[in-house]
């Protein structure tokens, strides 16, 4: 069996692969002082003949151990993944196709923004509803591009 064991989800670790899309660090206040504004998260990417749209995805919850054979990616535009409740949530990563994946476990609170190109397993939930608001490229060209491994990955229990 070809496993990994998920890590915790940090900027450093990602960043490769897109941005961490969480309140933490520098802001700013706004709203008389009643909200802190943590500006300009993340690298959103539509390429030039695409354009931002605002997606909601409702997945089925998966639990760990998780396997999967399947990743995809998205030439043509960046994919921001924002859960819309308090539920971690695995990432699954590839540097490529024939790389062996890396799986990040967010901590409920973080949502991520996935650079155009990267190679990722679909979206998966841990807990119901699986609920997300998805930013990314809408356009006429062809943005989605899809791998199978021939021998499955299981995502292990931290």
């Amino acid at each position: 069996m070809r496993s990994i064991r998920p890590a915790p989800l940090t900027p450093e670790a990602f960043a490769p692969f897109g941005d961490l899309l969480d309140a933490t660090g520098a802001h700013r206040l706004i709203n008389a002082g009643l909200c802190r504004r943590h500006h300009d998260r993340a690298a959103l990417d539509f390429g030039p003949e695409g354009r931002a749209g605002i997606s909601i995805f409702l997945a089925e919850p998966r639990a760990l151990p998780y396997s999967f054979d399947l990743i995809e990616r998205h030439p043509e535009g960046s994919q921001a993944f924002l859960p819309m409740t308090e539920h971690p949530f695995l990432v699954i990563v590839a540097p490529g196709p024939e790389a062996v994946p890396l799986a990040f476990l967010t901590d409920g609170t973080q949502g991520i923004n996935l650079h155009r190109g990267t190679w990722h397993g679909v979206l998966t939930p841990l807990s119901a509803p699986g609920r997300f608001a998805v930013v990314d490229r809408i356009g006429s060209t062809p943005n989605l591009e899809e791998y199978r491994y021939s021998q499955a990955w299981t995502v292990l229990a931290p």
